[in-house]
């Protein structure tokens, strides 16, 4: 049997193997010759999950294409990959914006090539290893791989403050995994095994204790979100990152926090995950209005799209802990969706910055007159971010809403559900805003009228980020049927415990 999955997670690997030895051996080395490695290595990769997408059974709730063997067995240890409608569009997402977001550094970056395209491939294999691992020692080890190349990334092609930054984006998130460490090491020698599966159907074994074990993974996936109030890193590690890792910090790596709640909280503690849903959905809704008065608050374009994903990603988590089918549903979909809307977003910015050299949006206004292409597709994908319906965001918000109004682990759901549609009223303000300063009014500097429109190459990779975004909103049951058997495992779960407790 294909070990597939493995394929999968390890194939970006390849292309740093090529790109070391087209350095050992070449007499100079070619920056457009290790650019071409890197994104043919992407695009392969890429074409890896179709297939792992053409071979998913839908129907089938449990995990699929399973590589699994002994690791460690001492200790109980397993190298365990799997996938199942949780995680199918985590991984798709992960292959999708890696490609994007390495084809759109082609001209972005130009020093430190070959280093610069190591860490996103390496960044690549600890991301998707994160949406594959079963095992929960495995699931740390390329959990806490992802920090080292985007802390990198950051550090050396990130802006002025990017030091700063970077560290500041490794010690919080450093800080909180050391407490699922702990917990981890508890689960796993209390258990003998560190198996998520096995772990699930022994979880009564955690007793008393799993209040505390909730917590210590709640508090390393919410800073990872960011959930309010753990978001300060946020925004100084999207504005000092080079475009292409803004594009993945929003597109994938804030996801493996919302992924963590879904594949480890919720299954493994479902009477501390009912327990501490009130508490949660609190923290979310507030994050959706704070993250929405804080981005009409900034000068900064890219700051504004920041602080826009401590908002949106307010909705998801609110979504998670309605545990039900809309909720959780609406949740995976919408992480998805704020992949690709503030994912472009960033490209947005950074393809107006690396021409102005500023982001303050009264350094632009009238690029409408400027740049047509441009100022269409950014209209595209500004209503896409703000929820409007016929695109993407409107099908995640609205489903979360539809979930969080029928919320039985919430009191007075009507509430949570009321305010955080204001996040949506908020959303549209802060967005307009912004379109409305960066391309409308008079085009009344010259550095604007000097801007070039995009290139045939960032026209491709605008309009892929725009395919999906039309698609999920014109036809989006395609992908709630890829999750809906593996969701409604988990929520029948959920469900009982709710009923017990009551």
């Amino acid at each position: 049997m294909v070990p597939l999955l493995t394929i999968v997670t390890f194939f970006p690997l390849v292309g740093v193997v090529t790109i070391l030895m087209h350095s050992w051996f070449s007499e100079e080395e070619s920056a457009d010759r290790i650019r071409v490695i890197a994104n043919v290595t992407a695009v392969l990769s890429f074409i890896s999950t179709l297939i792992v997408l053409a071979l998913f059974n839908k129907a089938e709730p449990g995990l699929q294409m399973v590589d699994q063997g002994n690791w460690i067995p001492l200790w109980g240890i397993q190298y365990y990959l799997g996938v199942d409608g949780i995680s199918i569009l985590m991984v798709l997402l992960t292959s999708f914006i890696g490609m994007l977001a390495i084809a759109s550094s082609w001209s972005h970056i130009q020093h430190q090539v070959k280093n610069y395209y190591i860490f996103m491939l390496l960044l690549q294999v600890g991301m998707m290893g994160v949406f594959l691992a079963q095992d929960l020692f495995l699931f740390y080890i390329f959990w806490e791989f992802t920090l080292v190349p985007m802390y990198f990334l950051i550090g050396i092609w990130g802006g002025k403050e990017r030091v700063y930054a970077s560290l500041k984006f490794f010690l919080y998130t450093m800080a909180g995994s050391l407490l699922m460490l702990l917990a981890i090491l508890y689960m796993g020698i209390t258990n003998g095994t560190f198996a998520v599966p096995e772990l699930i159907v022994g979880r009564e074994a955690f007793g008393d204790v799993q209040n505390w074990l909730f917590l210590g993974f709640a508090i390393a996936f919410a800073i990872k979100v960011p959930v309010f109030p753990f978001h300060s890193w946020l925004p100084d590690a999207h504005t000092q990152a080079p475009t292409a890792g803004s594009i993945i910090l929003a597109g994938v790596l804030l996801k493996m926090g919302t992924y963590g709640f879904l594949r480890f909280n919720l299954p493994l503690f479902p009477e501390a995950s009912v327990f501490f849903a009130p508490s949660i959905a609190v923290l979310a809704v507030i994050g959706i209005i704070y993250g929405a008065i804080v981005s009409f608050a900034q000068t900064d374009w890219k700051k504004l799209v920041a602080y826009s994903s401590v908002s949106h990603l307010g909705f998801v988590m609110l979504g998670i802990f309605a545990l039900n089918n809309e909720g959780i549903q609406g949740a995976l979909l919408q992480g998805v969706n704020h992949g690709l809307s503030t994912g472009a977003l960033f490209f947005l910015v950074g393809f107006a910055y690396e021409q102005r050299h500023t982001r303050l949006m009264s350094d632009y206004g009238g690029l409408w007159k400027a740049l047509p292409v441009f100022s269409i597709l950014a209209l595209i994908v500004t209503l896409s971010s703000m929820g409007l319906p016929g695109l993407n965001g409107f099908v995640g918000e609205f489903t979360i809403l539809l979930g969080s109004m029928g919320a039985q682990s919430f009191p007075r759901p009507w509430l949570f559900t009321g305010f955080a549609a204001i996040g949506v009223i908020l959303a549209a303000v802060y967005l307009l805003w912004m379109y409305q300063r960066v391309f409308l009014g008079p085009l009344d500097k010259k550095e604007n009228e000097e801007m070039r429109d995009l290139n045939k190459g960032e026209l491709v990779i605008l309009l892929s980020f725009i395919l999906f975004i039309f698609w999920i909103g014109i036809a989006p049951a395609g992908y709630f049927n890829l999750m809906d058997s593996s969701v409604s495992v988990l929520v029948n779960d959920i469900t009982s415990t709710i009923v017990v407790g009551n």
